[in-house]
């Protein structure tokens, strides 16, 4: 890798960085290209990506940014799961960590905040954005269909009374 290269590679990670939610840092030694491959997968279906980070240069696109603190994590084979959503890439980990014993979570990057394993795993038992947003329309929704239930009700039974009258005289 050249130096054009090396500073190409140091400002994709600083937008990596810029622009996700969370940045989930981990050990990978001993998974197999297939391992790596089906992590890969579930974590573009959750809306998040996998990289394999060169420690050094990680630690360039870090410097002199709140995310420094999280250097030290950098150490050995480093993948990095990103997501925007603070919650998908947590979430995809933890569950291939339970998975795979070789996958180890280190910690993560949130915004200024670094957390260690036990704050990517809370994080994890969070509901994704997709989900919050989808019992925000429910709770939105629920008091209209109330409302119209209530409005149409009084209508029902004017016509069930009408309806009445009808077989009435009919008969």
């Amino acid at each position: 890798m050249d130096r054009a290269e090396k500073a190409q590679a140091v400002e994709a990670l600083k937008g990596i960085f810029a622009k996700s939610g969370v940045v989930v840092v981990s050990h990978y030694a001993g998974l197999t290209v297939a391992d790596m491959t089906s992590l890969r997968v579930r974590l573009r279906e959750a809306g998040a990506g996998l990289k394999v980070v060169k420690n050094r240069l990680v630690k360039i696109a870090l410097d002199g940014t709140p995310g420094a603190a999280v250097s030290h994590m950098f150490t050995g084979p480093v993948a990095i799961a990103f997501s925007p959503d603070p919650v998908s890439a947590p979430k995809v980990a933890v569950a291939y960590a339970k998975e795979k014993e070789k996958f180890v979570l280190l910690g993560a990057l949130m915004g200024a905040s670094v957390l260690d394993e036990n704050g990517v795993k809370a994080l994890a038992t969070l509901p994704s954005l997709d989900e919050l947003r989808g019992k925000i329309v429910g709770l939105l929704n629920a008091p209209a269909t109330r409302i119209a239930g209530v409005l149409q009700a009084p209508g029902g039974q004017l016509a069930r009374v009408l309806n009445a009258y009808a077989t009435k005289d009919a008969a």
